[in-house]
């Protein structure tokens, strides 16, 4: 172990590298190769481990306090100083104040910011209605976004983070574990290393499925366990409270052929084909109340003209279409 007073790679990257250790750390037992590679950077200088352990105090020292203190202390210009007198201590203290009601917020979501504040790249993508996008990101992932959809993506030094703001995009992640990759949704945050998955943002819902690899869905709302593991060929949602649904079997087939530019219903009630076909029009599809809304819908229809989905339709189901005074079109029984 080397002993030399200060690290001569620098404090501020040792309090980065010990801020970044500290949150994967208590996101649950590390993997055999990243534990090696944490203990034998603990074992290389006395700072490391200093800083390491200096984080793990005001961890503690943080549990003590309400949240609304821990929030207040995250905000960049926090009205109320730790002391009255400002000094080179409490600024330190403050700093690591920060930290560790960051991790305390953001550990679980593999999601941590406080040390790492300048991005390498920054760009927003946005779509309009009809249109798909495929975006390369320096890293070697993809994004495929589709019609109404909006986003911005942030690269830094030790996470990879876009935040969903409306609309789906389908991810494709090029693998790196020591920088991971979080979509914020607003409501819950869903984290990977490398993996394909789908998440898209309705006003009141966060819904996620996965292609392939493993993801970490976590939501926003504060009981215990809000975190679902998700594998290929599974599925979850976040509440607009934060909420999530247990894992669930979906066909991702369906999930993803909007990517193709289609509709795919396999046994969907009328109520769900209204509300996804209202994604791919100008003025949302209603449908009637009651025994309409509960029918089911097992077929195959283009996104790019739902206007001939709503002509086939009375001869599927025993329905009918009418166009609504605001220029709204409504499925009934006829």
């Amino acid at each position: 172990m080397t002993t030399d007073r200060e690290c001569p790679c620098g404090t501020e990257a040792v309090r980065d590298q010990a801020a970044l250790w500290f949150a994967r750390s208590r996101d649950g037992d590390l993997p055999a190769p990243a534990r090696a590679s944490f203990e034998a950077w603990l074992a290389e200088h006395d700072q490391h481990a200093h800083e390491f352990r200096l984080l793990q105090n005001l961890w503690g020292a943080a549990d003590l306090l309400p949240k609304a203190r821990l929030e207040a202390l995250c905000q960049p210009d926090a009205p109320t100083p730790l002391y009255a007198a400002p000094s080179s201590k409490r600024r330190t203290f403050a700093r690591y104040a920060v930290a560790a009601s960051l991790v305390a917020m953001v550990v679980g979501s593999g999601l941590y910011l406080g040390l790492d504040r300048e991005p390498d790249y920054s760009a927003e993508f946005v779509t309009v209605l009809g249109e798909r996008r495929q975006v390369a990101l320096p890293d070697g992932s993809v994004l495929d976004l589709n019609g109404r959809t909006r986003l911005k993506v942030h690269f830094f030094s030790a996470t990879r983070q876009v935040e969903l703001t409306e609309g789906e995009a389908m991810f494709s992640v090029e693998h790196d574990s020591a920088r991971p990759f979080v979509v914020q949704t607003g409501n819950g945050t869903v984290t990977v290393t490398g993996t394909r998955f789908d998440v898209r943002r309705d006003p009141t819902r966060t819904w996620v499925a996965v292609a392939s690899g493993t993801v970490r869905v976590k939501g926003h709302a504060d009981e215990q366990g809000n975190t679902v593991i998700l594998t290929a060929g599974l599925g979850s949602s976040i509440d607009v409270s934060g909420k999530v649904t247990p894992a669930q079997a979906i066909n991702t087939a369906a999930i993803s052929a909007w990517r193709g530019g289609k509709l795919m219903f396999n046994d969907a009630c009328l109520r769900d084909v209204a509300l996804e076909v209202s994604r791919y029009r100008e003025k949302p599809l209603r449908v009637a109340e009651g025994k309409t809304a509960n029918l089911r819908l097992t077929r195959v229809f283009n996104s790019d003209d739902t206007d001939a989905l709503l002509q086939a339709l009375p001869s599927i189901l025993p329905v009918a279409v009418r166009t609504l005074a605001d220029g709204s079109q409504e499925i009934f029984s006829q």
